[in-house]
């Protein structure tokens, strides 16, 4: 059973660090954990999280995968950049960064993207990079547009009101400050299943809180006008879609909508009481459905772990 993140928890160790160079010189903080020759998993964070929000995902699947995780930029040890870089391009600038930065030519991977994690994968639909490697994708609580509309996080009728109060919230410059009980119970509210235990709203929490406001209100600028759904029509990869029946960010709503309009869609998984911090909430389910994926759409293994590989020793290192 995967374990969660607890105070008291080390985050994974990597078998290797890397830079990975985006299109703009923005300079993307790349993990690889796990063995070289096995399936590979890309994971892709959302809006104010951090490599650690895959804590669970990471611990589990390294044993016999594989596993590269990214801080976005402006988040983690990824630097923030000037006003202009942060865009859905500049999303799928990175993403090419890692796969080409971390996977050897035409290898493939299971990639997985939770809420922006997911628009990322949306983003690079049609970029050469994404269709070069990736075999399946996983598309984990969230949109591709309307975003600010259909939230629910405010709790007033849907209109233009509400509309408004919504894309302030993700527009806000404001400091998050420490966690607090106070902050503990708004962050639940907003973002995760009345019924999450304690120490996941913990983990949730403290991921959130270290996100540096300089980068959270520009990507939240970013997600108030979303529009991928044309993205979403070019994803012509096999797409499996989970979602939390209580998510408040991403409504149900939006997740059948992208079942819908996906070209290749193997299935909306909706997880009942979870919030938008599924992967978090429900690790074990979660973590399921990306093997799921990779015994479904990629090879057991490769003999040589090409180019991207590593003696399982702790190294760092910079790729353009």
């Amino acid at each position: 059973m995967s374990r969660l993140l607890r105070r008291d928890d080390a985050p994974p160790v990597p078998a290797r660090e890397l830079t990975a160079l985006s299109a703009d010189g923005a300079r993307i903080h790349v993990e690889v954990h796990g063995r070289d020759g096995a399936p590979a998993v890309v994971l892709a964070h959302g809006w104010t999280c951090s490599t650690r929000f895959w804590d669970a995902q990471i611990r589990d699947l390294a044993v016999d995968h594989r596993v590269v995780a990214y801080d976005q930029r402006g988040h983690g040890r990824s630097p923030a950049v000037g006003r202009e870089g942060y865009s859905t391009d500049a999303l799928a600038d990175d993403l090419e960064a890692v796969l080409a930065a971390t996977l050897a030519p035409g290898e493939k991977a299971v990639l997985a993207g939770h809420s922006m994690g997911g628009m990322t994968i949306m983003a690079a639909s049609r970029r050469a990079g994404l269709r070069e490697h990736a075999a399946a994708v996983l598309l984990c609580s969230t949109g591709s547009s309307r975003l600010a509309a259909e939230s629910l996080v405010v709790p007033v009728r849907a209109g233009a009101v509400r509309t408004r109060m919504t894309r302030a919230i993700l527009r806000a410059k404001a400091p998050l400050g420490p966690v607090t009980p106070v902050s503990r119970r708004i962050l639940k509210y907003a973002t995760m299943g009345a019924g999450s235990a304690p120490d996941r709203v913990d983990a949730c929490a403290r991921i959130v809180h270290a996100c540096p406001r300089g980068a959270r209100a520009p990507w939240g600028h970013v997600l108030a006008e979303l529009d991928l759904d044309a993205g979403v029509r070019e994803l012509r990869v096999p797409a499996a879609v989970i979602a939390g029946t209580e998510d408040r960010m991403t409504p149900p709503a939006q997740a059948r909508a992208l079942a819908a309009a996906l070209p290749d869609c193997l299935g909306l998984t909706e997880l009942t009481g979870m919030g938008h911090m599924t992967p978090v909430e429900a690790p074990e389910a979660v973590t399921a459905k990306i093997r799921e994926l990779v015994a479904g759409h990629l090879p057991a293994g490769r003999d040589a772990g090409a180019d991207a590989g590593t003696d399982g020793t702790a190294e760092k290192e910079e790729v353009a």
